[in-house]
C-alpha cells in the first residue's frame, strides 16, 4: 500500500517522533511512505529512512490557506497514488477529509488528545475507521462525539526500544540524583506543581538535580518566566536547569533517577512514560486518563493525584531511596512494554486497521417511501450482497416501512428517517447522524429532492442516483433518467450498474416473515376454520386512497367471491382499515360470504398470509409487489399506471390490462367517468385465469 500521513508539523514531540518511526516501519516493510507537514527537524531523519516529505501549511487555521493545501494534497495522492491518507491531528484532518473525498484514498484518523467538545475538533471522527491511543480518548470520542464504538479502534502509542537501549550511566556515591520531567512548558503540563513537590525533595536530599526538558510555545513564554521566578523564590535555582528542546533524550534518560510527568488535565496517553521505563528510569506520574493504563501503581510506576504536591514528593524520595524498589519497578515496567507497547505491536496493529479501511465498504441505501416502493429494493438488496459479500449494508427508511427490511438477510442494519418531517433543521440532523456511519457508498433508490439532500449531506465519497430535476446534481456519481418505460426493478438496476451489477431476469423480491407472523396467521386461519383448508384466493379489494381509479368495481368483486365459491374456492380479502366499509358492503351482498381480514395484518403478516393463497388478486398497489416477494401466483389489475413501469417481476403472474386510447392516464380518479380501463376486466375472465394458475 502507498500510505500518506499528515500531521501539523514534525519537530520534537510524541506524535511527530511516532510518526518518523512508524514510517521507516513501513519503508522497511515494502510499503510507500509518504507524509504531509509544515516541516521541523524531524524531516531529515524521515527522508534518511526512505519516506517523502510534502511541506504543507497543515498546521494553521486559516480558511483560504486550508483551502489551498487541500487542492494541493489532492495533487499529491494522485502522483503518489495514494491507498489511504492517516490524519493525526485537527487542521491535517479536516484537509484530508475533503482532499480524500475527490480521490479513491481511503481516509482515517488518529486521535492523539482529549479534545474540546468544539466543532472543529469534529472532524477527527469523520475517519472511515478512528484510531485512538488509549480506553480514554476511545470512551471520549463515542461519549462526547458520537463516534459509533464499531468504529473505534484502540491502538496504543509506542516506543522504539532500540532507540533507548543506552548502558545506564554508573554514578559515584557524590553525585547528584537527576530527576527529569519532559514535556512542552505549558499549564496543562503541571511544572507548577512539579516544582513544588521538587521544592520538599530537595529539603529531604540537598543532592538532587532536576532537569526540566522542553521549551515553552512562543505565546507561553510568560509563563516560562513565572517558573523560572518559582525556582528563585523556593530557593532550589542551583538544583534546577531549563534545558530547552533537546534531541538526546535517550542519552539524559541514561543519567536520571526519576522520570515524573505531572500533567494536571487529561491525558491522552504519556509517551515519554514508556521512553522512561524502556531506558530504565522508573516513574512517577499523575493519575490522569491514558497514563492509569500504561502504570499499574507501585508495580511498574507510581500513581499520584495530579496537583498534590506532598504524594508527588513522597513518591519520588521512594524511587530515590529504595532503589531495590526501583530497579524492580524498572523490571516489570519493561516486560510490559515488551508486551504491549513496541513500535512492532502498534506498528503491526495500525496496519491491520489499514487493510481493514481499504478492504471493507460502508453502503448505504436510500429507500424512504413507500411501502410497495421498499420491497421492490429487496432484489436490488441481494444483488449487492452478492456483489459485495463483506460490506457493511444499511437501509434507510421511514418509520412505517423499517419492517419491511428489519429482517432482510442482505443488510446489516436500518436507520429511520422520519420523512413527514422534511424542514432541514431535521434534514440536517439526519445528514449528521448519517456522517458518523462513514459511508463509502450511498446508492439513492428514492431520487427525490429530500434522499438526493440526505446523500449529499452524509459525506460519501460517492452517491448513486438518477441525476433528475430533484437536485440530481448533489449526486456525484449520477445517471441520466433517459430509459422510463422500462420495469421498476430493471429502472432500479440501472443506477446500480456504475457499481458492477447487470440486471437479469432472475431477479427477485423478498419478505422475511417471523416465526411469531406465521403463528398468528395461523391461528387467524384456524379462528375462520380455514387452518389446513388449501384452495384459498387472497383478494385485495382496494387501492390507496389517492388512486380509487385503480379499483375493481364492488359489484364485480362480489360476483367474483360467488363464482369462485361455486367451485369450492374460498376467497379472503385482505386491505386496510379505512376498507372495512367496503369490505362489509361486499359481505352483505355476497351469496359466498368471503372471509374478511381487512385490517387484521401488518405489512409482514399480510405476506405470511398471502403465502397461503393459491392465488392472489390486487389492483397496482403495495400487496401485489408483497405477493410477488412471497412467489405466490398473482393476477394483477392495470388501468390508469402502466404495467411495463411498475409490474414487479413474478413467476407465472398475469396482468390484465385493457388497451385503451385514454389507458395509463395515471390520474387518481378517471377523468372521463367511465371507469372502462377497470370495468372491461371481468369477474369471468378472473375466473378463467384463477383457475389455470390453481391447475
Amino acid at each position: 500500500m502507498n500510505i500518506l500521513q499528515i500531521l501539523p508539523e514534525l519537530n520534537v514531540g510524541g506524535v511527530e517522533t511516532g510518526t518518523v518511526d512508524f514510517a521507516q516501519y513501513l519503508v522497511q516493510h515494502g510499503h510507500g511512505s509518504v507524509v504531509v507537514s509544515a516541516g521541523g527537524s524531524l524531516v531529515p531523519d524521515l527522508e534518511k529512512n526512505g519516506s517523502r516529505h510534502y511541506i504543507l501549511p497543515v498546521n494553521k487555521k486559516n480558511f483560504l490557506i486550508m483551502l489551498k493545501s487541500i487542492n494541493k494534497l489532492i495533487e499529491i495522492i494522485e502522483k503518489e497514488k495514494i491507498d489511504l491518507v492517516h490524519a493525526r491531528s485537527r487542521v491535517p484532518a479536516w484537509v484530508a477529509f475533503f482532499a480524500c473525498h475527490q480521490t479513491r484514498a481511503v481516509f482515517i484518523t488518529t486521535c492523539h488528545g482529549y479534545y474540546s467538545r468544539h466543532f472543529f475538533s469534529r472532524a477527527m471522527g469523520w475517519g472511515k475507521l478512528v484510531i485512538a491511543i488509549s480506553e480514554v480518548i476511545g470512551q471520549h470520542m463515542v461519549q462526547d462525539f458520537g463516534i459509533p464504538s464499531h468504529h473505534i479502534r484502540i491502538i496504543s502509542r509506542s516506543v522504539d526500544t532500540s532507540k533507548f537501549n543506552v548502558p545506564r550511566v554508573s554514578k559515584g556515591p557524590q553525585d547528584p540524583f537527576i530527576i527529569t520531567m519532559i514535556g512542552r512548558i505549558t499549564p496543562l503540563k503541571g511544572h507548577l506543581f512539579f516544582l513544588k513537590a521538587m521544592s520538599q525533595v530537595i529539603r529531604a536530599l540537598p543532592n538532587v538535580k532536576i532537569q526540566l526538558v522542553g521549551d515553552a510555545p512562543a505565546k507561553r513564554l510568560g509563563y516560562k518566566e513565572e517558573l523560572v521566578l518559582l525556582t528563585k523564590r523556593l530557593g532550589m535555582a542551583g538544583h534546577v536547569e531549563f534545558m530547552g528542546n533537546r534531541r538526546d533524550i535517550p542519552e539524559l534518560l541514561s543519567k536520571s533517577d526519576c522520570l515524573v510527568l505531572s500533567t494536571i488535565t487529561q491525558e491522552a496517553f504519556g509517551r515519554v512514560i514508556l521512553e522512561a521505563q524502556a531506558a530504565g528510569v522508573p516513574v512517577v506520574a499523575t493519575k490522569v486518563g491514558g497514563v492509569s493504563e500504561i502504570i499499574d501503581h507501585e508495580r511498574t510506576g507510581f500513581l499520584v493525584p495530579p496537583k498534590d504536591v506532598h504524594a508527588m514528593a513522597r513518591e519520588v524520595l521512594r524511587v530515590i531511596k529504595d532503589r531495590t524498589l526501583a530497579a524492580s519497578i524498572v523490571a516489570e515496567a519493561q516486560k510490559k512494554i515488551e508486551k504491549r507497547y513496541t513500535l512492532q505491536h502498534m506498528a503491526e496493529a495500525t496496519l491491520q486497521v489499514y487493510h481493514e479501511a481499504v478492504r471493507f465498504l460502508n453502503i448505504l441505501v436510500v429507500k424512504l417511501t413507500s411501502v410497495g416502493d421498499v420491497v421492490l429494493i429487496t432484489g436490488s438488496l441481494k444483488a449487492l450482497r452478492q456483489k459485495f459479500p463483506d460490506a457493511q449494508i444499511h437501509v434507510l427508511t421511514s418509520p412505517e416501512t423499517s419492517a419491511i427490511v428489519q429482517r432482510c438477510p442482505y443488510i446489516n442494519s436500518v436507520i429511520v428517517f422520519d420523512v413527514s418531517k422534511k424542514d432541514i433543521f431535521s434534514i440536517w440532523q439526519m445528514g449528521k447522524a448519517l456522517r458518523k456511519y462513514n459511508f463509502d457508498k450511498v446508492i439513492d433508490l428514492q431520487n427525490n429532492r429530500t434522499s438526493h439532500l440526505l446523500t449529499f449531506l452524509s459525506f460519501a465519497k460517492e452517491g448513486y442516483g438518477y441525476k433528475n430535476g430533484k437536485w440530481g446534481f448533489l449526486l456525484n456519481r449520477g445517471i441520466k433518467n433517459d430509459l422510463k418505460d422500462i420495469p421498476p426493478v430493471e429502472h432500479q438496476f440501472r443506477v446500480l450498474k456504475p457499481l458492477g451489477i447487470d440486471y437479469h431476469l432472475d431477479v427477485h423480491l423478498g419478505l422475511w416473515p417471523s416465526e411469531k407472523d406465521q403463528k398468528y396467521i395461523q391461528n387467524l386461519l384456524d379462528s375462520e376454520w380455514m387452518g389446513n383448508y388449501k384452495d384459498i384466493v387472497g383478494l385485495n379489494i382496494s387501492a390507496s386512497l389517492r388512486w380509487s381509479s385503480k379499483n375493481w368495481p364492488p359489484e364485480y368483486m362480489i360476483k367474483l367471491c360467488d363464482l369462485l365459491a361455486a367451485r369450492n374456492i374460498r376467497v379472503i380479502l385482505t386491505g386496510q382499515a379505512k376498507d372495512q366499509l367496503l369490505a362489509r358492503h361486499l359481505l352483505s351482498k355476497s351469496k359466498s360470504k368471503p372471509v374478511n381480514f381487512i385490517g387484521k395484518t401488518n405489512i409482514l403478516q399480510l405476506a405470511a398470509l398471502i403465502a397461503r393463497c393459491r392465488v392472489y388478486i390486487t389492483p397496482d398497489s403495495a400487496p401485489l409487489h408483497v405477493a410477488a416477494a412471497m412467489k405466490v401466483p398473482v393476477i394483477a389489475f392495470f388501468g390508469p399506471t402502466d404495467p411495463v413501469r411498475h409490474m414487479p417481476p413474478s413467476p407465472g403472474a398475469i396482468v390484465l390490462h385493457q388497451d385503451l386510447k385514454c389507458s395509463p392516464c395515471y390520474s387518481g380518479t378517471c377523468r372521463i367517468k367511465t371507469h372502462l380501463c377497470m370495468k372491461q376486466i371481468t369477474p369471468e375472465q378472473v375466473v378463467q385465469k384463477v383457475v389455470e394458475l390453481m391447475r
